[in-house]
């Protein structure tokens, strides 16, 4: 998770500290950078990951049977479908509103989609590899209330960076990794947030977003340069299957109380 967080200082010049929104099929996460291995984690997914969500509603949907999305991941074949459908079509429940914290959770909004996916099939008369004639509306609806859900997310983790002074009062760098982050509608979305706060926002190309050893290389480099990291009794290395990104600071975000105001990210 370091890894996805530093590989844009690559091909970017990134100062520390940043933000970082990791989003992926496996990870999703926010979290401030303080250096190479100075991390603060305000949150993080507390079930599925988004790209693991976008990836079933695909499945669900049967989008491999559509010829547009032929060679496609479930993510992008969401993405493409929803450019010609409408979001506001099949609203899904807020998710965690009452909890002034920056964690996530992807579930429930999978559980409420798939419902209507159900329903639709049914009232429609869809069977086997048939697929919806509302699709690209199904896919729009889904796609706005994840990036609804991580609009707020990533809105409070501003506001919290600024009550606690933890990025520059100027040029402050929202960096965005990980698979999903290739959605351009995701994209347009973080950067309307971030710039209600004078935040830019920066994101790696795809190839790197998504190409494990070239991030793992990548923190070594960077490692190696600071002069850190660097294991001399390899007998004695310690491994762990899934080590923490940093310091959590989860639970210090929710006692701020920190409440967000609506965020409009439809035009009317």
């Amino acid at each position: 998770m370091q890894a996805h967080a530093l590989t844009v200082r690559m091909i970017h010049r990134v100062d520390f500290p940043y933000l970082v929104l990791l989003v992926s099929g496996g990870h999703c996460l926010l979290a401030i950078v303080r250096d190479v291995d100075d991390f603060l984690l305000l949150g993080q997914s507390t079930d599925i990951a988004p790209g693991d969500a976008f990836d079933k509603v695909a499945r669900r949907l049967k989008l491999r049977y559509s010829p547009e999305c032929q060679g496609l991941c479930g993510g992008a074949a969401v993405e493409l479908m929803a450019q010609n459908g409408n979001p506001r079509t099949f609203p899904s429940p807020h998710v965690l509103l009452h909890y002034p914290d920056c964690d996530f959770s992807f579930s429930g909004l999978l559980s409420s989609i798939t419902g209507k996916v159900d329903a639709e099939e049914e009232r429609l008369g869809i069977h086997g590899n048939e697929i919806l004639p509302n699709v690209s509306d199904i896919c729009a609806s889904f796609q706005y209330s994840v990036l609804q859900h991580l609009a707020k997310r990533i809105a409070r983790a501003l506001l919290y960076s600024e009550l606690k002074q933890l990025l520059p009062a100027e040029n402050k760098t929202l960096v965005i990794s990980g698979g999903v982050a290739s959605n351009v509608f995701l994209r347009d979305v973080v950067e309307r947030v971030a710039g209600r706060f004078d935040c830019q926002v920066i994101c790696p190309p795809p190839k790197l977003c998504t190409d494990n050893g070239i991030m793992i290389a990548w923190n070594g480099i960077e490692k190696l340069k600071a002069g850190i990291g660097i294991a001399e009794d390899f007998e004695n290395v310690q491994f762990e299957h899934r080590a923490p990104i940093g310091k959590d600071v989860s639970d210090d975000v929710r006692k701020a109380h920190i409440k967000i105001k609506t965020i409009k990210l439809l035009e009317d």
